[in-house]
């Protein structure tokens, strides 16, 4: 059996003949749009791959968007204070911000507005934190799993339209040290399975973005 093709063709959304010519591909194999749409979106990308930036600009034009930070605030460390400046002033005024690491329950809301988590690397860690996995507490895996299906079943049970962001960071060295090991497995483990829970799964490189699944 030949190995199948696969294309990616970019038409305009008013070509009504093209719009045509696609469903009638459809119906002989499989066609997926490559532009965002409704639902749930993870979009990866390591630091500095524009992952934020774009993730952001797919909700333009939107008057009211639930931006969800899950940092914590850090007044001794001034550059992590430029960080979060930056991203607050790029961000609509109109924009509103929750910070908070209960995304479950910013999931379950009947809030209309579309949602924009970022991000998952940092709410891990701090998940990780709570549950003591820096200090191999008695338990900590039970914990962080409970964390993790959490918000997993969140992201799949959701009527919101939801962009979660998230670094790939399993592409990079081999950390190290045993806790950057650690973390780094833990990421990918999220990243996967908040992968299967979504309808859309986007990657950006160097501030290009391309549709995974």
């Amino acid at each position: 059996m030949e190995h199948p093709l696969e294309f990616m063709v970019r038409i305009d959304a008013a070509d009504e003949a093209a719009r045509s010519l696609l469903l009638a591909l459809a119906e002989r194999g499989s066609v997926t749009t490559m532009s965002h749409g409704p639902g749930t979106a993870l979009v990866l990308g390591g630091a500095r791959s524009g992952k934020s930036s774009w993730a952001e600009r797919q909700f333009d034009g939107a008057a009211d968007v639930e931006y969800v930070a899950t940092s914590e605030s850090r007044a001794d460390d001034p550059e992590w204070v430029e960080r979060v400046a930056l991203h607050r002033a790029r961000r609509p005024a109109s924009w509103r911000t929750t910070e908070t690491v209960d995304l479950p329950a910013v999931l379950a809301s009947d809030d209309p507005a579309p949602v924009l988590i970022d991000c998952l690397a940092v709410w891990l860690d701090r998940i990780l934190m709570s549950a003591g996995a820096w200090d191999d507490a008695p338990g900590w895996r039970d914990a962080v799993e409970t964390a993790v299906a959490g918000l997993v079943d969140a992201v799949g049970s959701t009527r919101r339209d939801v962009i979660l962001v998230s670094n790939e960071v399993g592409s990079g060295v081999v950390p190290a040290t045993a806790s950057g090991r650690l973390y780094r497995d833990e990421l990918g483990r999220l990243n996967a399975r908040v992968a299967a829970a979504v309808d859309e799964v986007w990657l950006c490189t160097a501030g290009i973005p391309q549709r995974l699944s």
